[in-house]
Formats: structure tokens, C-alpha cells, sequence
């Protein structure tokens, strides 16, 4: 089976949709007309997706406008941005089910016979199904509470929001449904049904001695249930979605409404209103030919060493960081421009795609950092002086990974690669100028209040769309639909973790477990260097876990005043916790950022997961540098 189809391709949805049939057999078979109303449902999907994407983009983009020039912002655009945001993400998630681009892991199930992977991966559609069908009614509920409220602007019905979710579980249920029976035989479904409702029916049977366990459950719903879920192929946002729903559905007496409500609020939050309108720029710097110009001057530079596109690689990560905010955008507009030229010089394909991931983790500190601004806007400190202070923590980790690029790359053959002259680095450095000028202008419409985190990302798109037009004149309109449809799907698979992360982030906040991590940080040995040291041991198990945003959301306004208290630095200690959770969040098996990487890489887990150590041992080193020296996080403030 092709790379793509292990990482690019979820449980469900896993088999792309067969090529239309003759239009006569079309209009004669039953199974044709049905095959064809699918498709056009789909595409139907999708369009609205992609629309909500543009609604998106012009509604924050006039806003800035209005309130920047003509000191008028509309009192309604927030709350209409939030509203079309859960619609956007709900459908995204779905697009991104029947495309089959939700990550999940298959270096057990990879390495099973035919027959019994066939078996494996019907226990797991069953199970993502199951799950789907669970949050029907709790959606509903969560709906029907939500319709007798008004929203307090436009005075609308909340309904609206609230239709959302359950518009998106029934979408994606009956996805799911249909790979199922796309994929297995009715055999092997109804084996599949009566495993997962056997299942169910021993944790009903006993409920009640589940409850008394107390917080062990913890280990058997949120660590053994995941972890089983995860090895035998479910995607990871519904392995997070199956932890949460089992443990309040057999270990609490809580209704699950709570799960679709917890899942809503993590996936609308404003702030993260900038995840997809990231992805967009990311993907128009592409188009635009921004990125290019940019990665070409890097190359000018240092492209003929050894290890030189690696070099570049990093570098562009750096520069790129400071355009998309969004690690997936960043990732999808530097690997597909340098990935071919590598390979090309002998690199293998798990080395790349672990280089890709590791700078990742090497820029989660370089702002606009979506995860920067949420800390910002739940502990209080300077968005302004996180934004400074982030700057430097990358340098260090950029320095670490070099160091493992120097070793790695002592025998590459260089021989053939191209030479520039001083007067071509010249030209191309000018030609490069407009994008290298992209982060400038969006750090300078931040910091001089000209947009707001959310709204920056309408500004760099705006100038990368000029300066494409203008300036390098490329721009192909004709790529960007699927640029669109893609954003909507790689935003909704995003979103979707992170709502079910937040879902999950609430369980164990009602379990008890946030406050006894609070306490046993607060009584740690060494004083505040031990403090340190197990903040950022903990922030990079809550990174893996729960994503980076809601464990900052869960355990920011716990841990800082702690900081605070022991006389460290807030800035010092949002980049121990930012770099981190990025560590933790790109390091397998559970960092799902690690999945994000090989998609984009086109490699499978299986393959990139044998050469990630180096990496991870390197940016190890600096994320004890980082966090023992708090003048590299605040030195220059």
C-alpha cells in the first residue's frame, strides 16, 4: 500500500472513492445513481467549506479595515466570525473524513497479514462509527440548549452554533457508515459490530464498579483505551473522542451532552480563528511564488555545502514561522519546495520528514505562535513581550538541530550541486526582498495594533496576494479552490483534535487530576530549578496528550501563578511550556503534531518514526538550555 494511503489516509475514509462510472450505466443502476448523488453531496460539502474559508477571510479582513481606517469596527464581526468558525471547522472535519485526512498511526496494523488487517481495520471503522453514533443524541441536547438562547449582538438564535456539532457528527457518521461498507464485507462487519458492542455491554454490566476506582479509571480510559484505539488505526482525534465519551459514559454519572459542549468550545475559540486563515497563507505564499523566491536566495547561500538544504530547510522553517503562525502551514509551504532536490542527493525520505518535524518543535516559540497568543490570552502576560522573547529559544534549538545536520551530512556527494556567483546572490536576494518583507509586515501589524492576532493573517494574505499579482507576477487562479477545500480539510482535521482534546482536557479536569499536578509541582525538590525541570517534563507529557492549546488553556492560569510565586520570569516560563508541549506534540507515538509532519511529507510513520531520535535528543539539549538559562528567553526584553 502506498505511503500516502498509511498516513494521508484515516480508518475511515481510507479507500478514495472509486472513478465515476459511464454516464449510461450511471442512469441504469441503482448503485451508480447512488454513487453519483454521493459524489455530489460531497462536493456540496466542500463548497460550503471552502466558502466558509473566503466568508472568513473578508469578514476579518473589512473589519481590520473598518476599525484601522475609518475607526468604525463592526460590533457584530466577532460573533459572526465565531458562528461561521464552528460551521467551517465542523465541515472541515468532515471533508477531511470522506478525503481520508485524518492522521492516524499503522505501524502495528502495517505489519499484519492482508486478511488480518482487513479484520483490524473493520474493528476500527466500527469503532469510530460507534463513537460517532454515541455523540449523536448529546449533540442534539447540546443543540436543543443552545436554541432557546439568543446571541448577545446579532440576536440570533444560539441554535445556529449549536447545529453545528451535530450537523457535523451525522455528516461524518454517515461517512463512516459508508467506508465500512465500502471496505468490508458483511462478515466482517458484523464480527466488527460484535466485538465493539460486546465490548460496551461488559463496561455497562460494570458501571458501577468502574465508578468506585476513582482515578484509575484515568489509567484505563485515557491510557490503555487511547493507546488500543491508536494501534489498531483509528484516527486520533476519535481515539480521544472514544477515551473521553467511555469514561463519562461507564465511570460517571455526568450526562454526555457535556462531551459535544466541551468539543464546541474548544473548536470555536477566536483565537484559533487564525488556524485556517494560516493554512491559507501559508499555501498562497506557495502559489504566490513567495515561498520559492525565498528558499531560492537560502539556497543561493549555502545550497552547495553538505547538508546545505538541510541548512535551508531550517532556516526557512525560521522565516516562514514568522508568516503562518500555524505549524502545519509552516511545514506545507517549505517541504514540498525542497523534499524533491533532497532526495535527488541521496537523503532518505524518514530523515527529511524528521528534520521537518524536529524544526517544527525548533519554531514553536517564533511569533505569530497560535499557542504564544494563547498563553497570552489566558495568563495575562505581554503578547508583546512573548512575541520578543520567543525569538531567541528558536535560535537556540535552530543551532541544536544544525549540529545533528553537520553529522548526518559529513558524506553527502555535493558535487553536483549549483554554484552562485556574488552578483547572482545580489540579484536574487533582491528579487527575494518582497517575501522576505512578509514577516516583517505581519510582526509590525501586531505590535503596532494596526490587526489583531486573529485578524494579521487577512494582512499577510491581502500583501501576498499584491505581491504575487504584482511583484512575481504568479498567481494561478485555477489552484485555488482545492487550496480552499484543502485549508478547510486540514483545518477541520486540526480543529477536530483539538476539540476532542479540550473534551478530554475537561474529563480530567473533573477527575481531579489537574489540581494534584498542581500540587505535586508545587512541592517539587531543587527549589526553582527543579521546578523548571518538572514544568517542562509535564508540559511535554500535556503536549503529547492534550495539544498545545487546550493544556494551556486547562493548566496555564494553575502553573503560572505557581512560576510566579517561586520568583520565576511568566515570559521564561511560557517558553519552557511553549517548547515544551511543541516537543511532546511532535514526538511519537503520541504527538499527533509527528503525524501532521509525515502527511505533509507524504512518508509513513513507520518510516520516519527510526530516525527521529537524533533530532528529539538535540532539541532535548536546548530545551534544558531554555530552560536553566532564562536569558536566552529574556535578555533582549
Amino acid at each position: 500500500m502506498p505511503a500516502r494511503s498509511e498516513i494521508g489516509q484515516g480508518t475511515i475514509g481510507a479507500a478514495r472513492e472509486a472513478g465515476p462510472s459511464p454516464v449510461g450505466l450511471a442512469a441504469a443502476s441503482p448503485a451508480g445513481l447512488l454513487h453519483a448523488l454521493d459524489r455530489g453531496f460531497s462536493r456540496l460539502v466542500e463548497f460550503s467549506a471552502a466558502s466558509l474559508v473566503i466568508a472568513e477571510a473578508v469578514l476579518l479582513g473589512s473589519n481590520t479595515v473598518a476599525r484601522y481606517v475609518f475607526n468604525r469596527p463592526f460590533a457584530w464581526a466577532d460573533e459572526l466570525a465565531q458562528l461561521l468558525f464552528i460551521w467551517l471547522a465542523v465541515l472541515g472535519a468532515a471533508v477531511a473524513l470522506r478525503r481520508g485526512e485524518h492522521m492516524r498511526l499503522t505501524a502495528v496494523v502495517r505489519h499484519l497479514s492482508p486478511s488480518r488487517r482487513a479484520f483490524v481495520d473493520g474493528v476500527a471503522m466500527m469503532l469510530t462509527a460507534a463513537v460517532l453514533l454515541a455523540m449523536v443524541l448529546p449533540a442534539y441536547h447540546h443543540f436543543d440548549n443552545l436554541a432557546v438562547g439568543s446571541s448577545p449582538v446579532m440576536e440570533i438564535s444560539e441554535g445556529w452554533r449549536g447545529a453545528a456539532v451535530l450537523v457535523g457528527c451525522v455528516l461524518m457518521l454517515v461517512t463512516a457508515l459508508q467506508n465500512l461498507a465500502r471496505e468490508c464485507d458483511w462478515r466482517e462487519a458484523l464480527l466488527a459490530l460484535a466485538i465493539v458492542g460486546l465490548a460496551s455491554a461488559v463496561l455497562a454490566w460494570f458501571g458501577a464498579d468502574l465508578e468506585d476506582l476513582g482515578n484509575a479509571n484515568l489509567l484505563l480510559f485515557f491510557v490503555v483505551f487511547v493507546a488500543v484505539a491508536m494501534a489498531i488505526g483509528v484516527p486520533i482525534a476519535f481515539c480521544f473522542m472514544l477515551g473521553t465519551v467511555s469514561f463519562i459514559a461507564f465511570a460517571t454519572q455526568i450526562p454526555l451532552s457535556i462531551v459535544p459542549d466541551r468539543m464546541d468550545e474548544g473548536m470555536s475559540h477566536i483565537i484559533l480563528l487564525a488556524v485556517p486563515l494560516f493554512i491559507l497563507l501559508g499555501a498562497l505564499i506557495e502559489v504566490a511564488g513567495l515561498a520559492r523566491v525565498m528558499i531560492t536566495f537560502l539556497v543561493s547561500l549555502i545550497g552547495h555545502m553538505r547538508g546545505g538544504l538541510q541548512y535551508v530547510l531550517l532556516g526557512a522553517m525560521y522565516l516562514v514561522s514568522g508568516i503562518s503562525g500555524a505549524k502545519a502551514a509552516d511545514m506545507a509551504a517549505v517541504a514540498p519546495t525542497l523534499f524533491p532536490e533532497m532526495l535527488k542527493r541521496g537523503n532518505r525520505e524518514g530523515d527529511l520528514t524528521s528534520l521537518l518535524s524536529a524544526s517544527a518543535v525548533m519554531s514553536e516559540t517564533i511569533p505569530p505562535s497560535i499557542v504564544l497568543i494563547t498563553v497570552g490570552s489566558v495568563t495575562g502576560v505581554s503578547i508583546a513581550a512573548l512575541f520578543t522573547g520567543g525569538l531567541m529559544p528558536a535560535v537556540v534549538g535552530l543551532i541544536a538541530l544544525c549540529v545533528v545536520v553537520y553529522l548526518q551530512t559529513r558524506g553527502e556527494d555535493v558535487s553536483h550541486a549549483p554554484h552562485y556567483s556574488w552578483a547572482q546572490k545580489a540579484w536574487l536576494f533582491l528579487v527575494a526582498l518582497p517575501s522576505l518583507g512578509l514577516p516583517i509586515v505581519i510582526r509590525s501589524a501586531v505590535v503596532k495594533g494596526v490587526a489583531t492576532a486573529t485578524e494579521v493573517s487577512t494582512v499577510g494574505i491581502i500583501y501576498t496576494v499584491l505581491v504575487g499579482l504584482l511583484v512575481y507576477r504568479k498567481f494561478d487562479w485555477r489552484r485555488v479552490y482545492p487550496i480552499l477545500v484543502e485549508t478547510a480539510s486540514l483545518s477541520g482535521a486540526i480543529l477536530l483534535v483539538v476539540g476532542a482534546a479540550t473534551a478530554m482536557a475537561w474529563a480530567l479536569t473533573q477527575s481531579g487530576f489537574s489540581v494534584q499536578l498542581v500540587k505535586m509541582l508545587a512541592v517539587v525538590p531543587g527549589g526553582k530549578a527543579g521546578f523548571l525541570l518538572v514544568s517542562a517534563a509535564a508540559f511535554i507529557v500535556l503536549g503529547s496528550v492534550l495539544e498545545g492549546v487546550p493544556a494551556i488553556v486547562l493548566f496555564g492560569p494553575l502553573l503560572f501563578p505557581i512560576a510566579a510565586q517561586m520568583g520565576v520570569n511568566t515570559v521564561h516560563y511560557a517558553m519552557i511550556a511553549v517548547f515544551a508541549m511543541g516537543f511532546g506534540l511532535f514526538t511519537p507515538p503520541f504527538g499527533v503534531g509527528f503525524y501532521l509532519a509525515c502527511a505533509i511529507g507524504r512518508v509513513s510513520p513507520d518510516v520516519a518514526i527510526k530516525s527521529v531520535w537524533p533530532h528529539l535528543l538535540a532539541l532535548l539539549v536546548a530545551l534544558l538550555l531554555i530552560t536553566l538559562i532564562p536569558w536566552i528567553s529574556i535578555g533582549f526584553l
